[in-house]
């Protein structure tokens, strides 16, 4: 029996914006009209723990509200025929309820909360708020399980030696501007094939062949493609 190909899919925003989440680079570094430094910062959250917790609490209630779109239930398709790896800067859970079964966040999730002590204390929260007064089992208080600029991008190793495997790469929804993740199309094998769906690309990965439009309508025909 033939081994099934390794294909890793790189998401940003671009794949929720169609979905119906906003993203803090639609509008000059505000979010929401809130400025990325005050509710996307260690220093924002030291200044004004509630306003940053009511943010993250608004943004949880969306995403519950909206629903993956026919990008992300393409890319769950994949796993019928392929290993498929997704890596996302989305804080969201949309690949997971399309069906993806193997999402690794860099940026983290929204739907899971974690100790102001201790980062590896995380708990599920689902679309719960968190108030001030909860705490962790340190008595510590929660926080939203989100990397803020100024923070360590999570999973960086075991995603870049997934890249580094993978035989199929599809890079969506992302300009290729925010480092360090935008740097793990670096790691693909020159002899992968490899395919990039955007609005908009910063700078352009060598070998790449460039869908430029929507994730929903791109992705469904490369998907289809892979699998016939």
């Amino acid at each position: 029996m033939n081994q099934k190909e390794n294909i890793v899919v790189l998401t940003g925003a671009g794949i929720s914006a169609e979905s119906g989440l906003s993203t803090f680079r639609d509008s000059g570094g505000l979010w929401e009209n809130y400025s990325v430094y005050e509710v996307a910062t260690p220093e924002g959250w030291e200044a004004n723990p509630e306003l940053v917790l009511e943010f993250y609490n608004q943004r949880r209630r969306k995403v519950a509200e909206v629903e993956p779109n026919a990008a992300h239930l393409a890319l769950a398709k994949l796993e019928d025929h392929f290993d498929v790896t997704i890596i996302t800067q989305n804080v969201d859970n949309l690949h997971e309820r399309a069906g993806s079964t193997h999402v690794i966040h860099v940026h983290g999730e929204i739907t899971k909360a974690r100790s102001s002590a201790d980062p590896a204390l995380i708990t599920p929260i689902g679309s719960a708020d968190i108030n001030i007064g909860d705490t962790c089992e340190l008595g510590s208080q929660l926080r939203p399980h989100i990397v803020w600029f100024g923070e360590a991008v999570q999973h960086m190793e075991e995603s870049a030696r997934f890249v580094e495997q993978a035989d199929k790469v599809l890079v969506v929804g992302t300009s290729l501007s925010v480092y360090p993740a935008a740097g793990l199309v670096d790691y693909c094998q020159a002899a992968a094939e490899k395919a990039l769906v955007a609005l908009e690309v910063e700078q352009f990965p060598s070998g790449f062949e460039f869908y430029q439009g929507k994730a929903t309508e791109f992705v469904p025909q490369i998907v289809q493609a892979w699998i016939e």
